[in-house]
């Protein structure tokens, strides 16, 4: 389903709130919550890493050297060093790739995460969307793209669907004089990293985006990069400012990029997906109060669909468990949730109250403590609130 260019400007007042992130669910008004909202899979970065950071700050009198943590990219991925951007997180790239690139008509394949297209709109453009329907599980029909869309970005696997789109599928989406942007910034969540198209080189106008900030824990430290075609890295590198990406954040980069950090990812991919499994799971044992997984899912989060999910998430709220409302995404509405993916016990106790929430609306309850991927974190007024907005 193809929708115009819809050219509202920015605070977004005709739809979704489009600045409204998962960090919002859980901001400090006092109460301790489970975050569930956050798709971040660590509290803080392994030892190992944090050791390295905390010797980094040593150099902070010189300038930022980007070369070391740029080529360590690129022998990851077995491309040459010029066809890598680093950047301060995936966010930073949306940035660039809306004020640098000359495009008439971008799209956005929605539901997805929304600062690419908040991006584009900052920077003026009118921005079209693609919407893709649940009754056809959230797949990508690269059909549905106007042929005159010179910039197309697409989530894989998609926030907050947590579909992963066959590698194929994505690539059909490209055309000579077309930016296709793939937002890869959860890929190193799936095993195998299988539906990559990171070390494609034969896909005209491919721009592909990865984080170091969900797997790593580092989200406060601001890391990412662009993988893309020379041109395009030389152009999108000419609009960023001098000295863009900070020294710890540079060691971050090649850090985790290294061969043991390589192989902690992918072991910590497979364990997702089991504890993945086990959230679905328990999820379908909810069915007779309404509640359907969006699938099937490939992410570390999932996508609910439930009666009631505003309230649902208030109740769950006062029983210590902060979730990700879903209405901000355009093409989904006040019904549905995303679910961080959490260790087993954290998974196990979040099952209980939601069993609790769906029954009745409890008195407030003690926060749940002790479960390490789901450490307490403080909240903000109800982010379903106008206040919150």
């Amino acid at each position: 389903m193809s929708i115009p260019p819809d050219p509202c400007p920015p605070p977004y007042a005709d739809g979704p709130d489009l600045r409204h992130h998962g960090d919002a669910e859980v901001r400090d008004d006092g109460a301790e919550l489970v975050d569930l909202a956050v798709n971040v899979r660590a509290d803080t970065p392994p030892s190992w890493l944090r050791e390295r950071l905390a010797a980094s700050l040593a150099g902070l009198a010189a300038y930022p050297d980007g070369r070391a943590a740029r080529a360590a990219v690129a022998e990851r991925h077995g491309l040459p060093v010029e066809r890598v951007l680093l950047t301060a997180g995936a966010a930073e790239a949306f940035v660039l790739l809306a004020r640098a690139l000359k495009v008439r008509h971008p799209v956005v394949v929605h539901p997805q995460f929304t600062e690419p297209e908040a991006a584009l709109r900052d920077a003026g453009h009118s921005v079209g969307r693609v919407l893709l329907r649940a009754a056809d599980g959230f797949r990508l029909d690269p059909a549905a793209v106007p042929e005159d869309a010179d910039l197309v970005v697409v989530g894989n696997p998609t926030n907050p669907t947590s579909v992963l789109h066959p590698a194929d599928t994505v690539a059909a989406l490209a055309r000579p004089g077309r930016t296709l942007v793939v937002d890869e910034a959860f890929m190193d969540a799936v095993p195998g990293e299988r539906e990559s198209l990171a070390e494609r080189t034969d896909v005209p106008g491919l721009v592909v985006l990865r984080s170091l900030t969900k797997t790593w824990g580092l989200a406060g430290l601001r890391v990412g990069y662009v993988l893309a075609a020379p041109e395009t890295v030389a152009e999108l590198g000419r609009a960023q400012p001098l000295w863009p990406v900070s020294t710890p954040a540079l060691v971050a980069a090649e850090a985790c990029v290294s061969p043991r950090a390589l192989a902690e990812a992918a072991h910590a991919a497979h364990r997702t997906a089991a504890d993945r499994e086990r959230l679905v799971a328990g999820l379908a044992a909810f069915a007779d109060a309404g509640v359907s997984v969006a699938g099937p899912a490939e992410g570390p989060f999932v996508l609910v669909r439930l009666p009631g999910a505003h309230e649902v998430r208030r109740r769950l709220r006062a029983l210590g468990y902060a979730v990700r409302r879903g209405d901000t995404f355009p093409g989904l509405g006040e019904e549905w949730l995303r679910l961080a993916v959490r260790d087993r016990a954290t998974v196990d106790g979040f099952l209980t109250a939601l069993g609790a929430a769906l029954r009745t609306a409890p008195a407030a309850a003690p926060a749940p403590r002790g479960a390490r991927q789901g450490a307490p974190r403080h909240a903000t007024t109800d982010p379903a609130t106008p206040a919150a907005e």
